[in-house]
C-alpha cells in the first residue's frame, strides 16, 4: 500500500504543510528554538514582565552574555519577543514577550515544572 506524503506534492526541499516530522518543514526551526534550554528559560523569565539584558543574565545563571544576546536575537527574529530601546542616557533596552511568545510560554512552563518535579537531586 502506497502512502501519499508532503514530499509527493511539494518541490524538492520544501514542505507542503506544517508537519514537524517532515525533514524540510520550517516547523523544525521553531521546535529547535523552543527546545533550546536558554530559549525556554529566557521565555520563562520574561513571563514575569519586561526585563533588561542584565536582569535576564543574572536570572539565567550560567549563561554568557554572548549566548544570551544570540538567544534573544533568535527569539526576536521569530516574533516571540520584542526589543524596545528607550532614548535615555544611558540607553535602556527592554525585552518582553509578544502574543506568540506568551502562547509558547504556557507549554514551556509545564515542561519546566515537570522537570523540576521529576529530577532527582544528586
Amino acid at each position: 500500500m502506497l502512502r501519499s506524503s508532503a514530499s509527493d506534492t511539494a518541490p524538492a526541499g520544501e514542505c507542503a504543510r506544517n508537519d514537524v516530522y517532515a525533514a524540510m518543514c520550517p516547523c523544525r526551526d521553531m521546535l529547535d528554538l523552543l527546545a533550546n534550554k536558554w530559549s525556554a528559560l529566557a521565555i520563562g523569565a520574561l513571563e514575569q514582565g519586561p526585563r533588561r539584558f542584565g536582569q535576564l543574565r543574572r536570572q539565567l545563571e550560567g549563561i554568557s552574555s554572548k549566548v544570551l544576546s544570540h538567544t534573544l536575537k533568535r527569539l526576536e527574529d521569530e516574533n516571540l519577543i520584542t526589543r524596545t530601546v528607550y532614548a535615555e542616557v544611558p540607553v535602556r533596552v527592554e525585552y518582553a514577550l509578544t502574543e506568540l511568545g506568551t502562547s509558547a510560554a504556557t507549554p514551556l512552563k509545564h515542561l519546566r515544572n515537570w522537570v523540576e518535579t521529576n529530577t532527582r537531586t544528586r
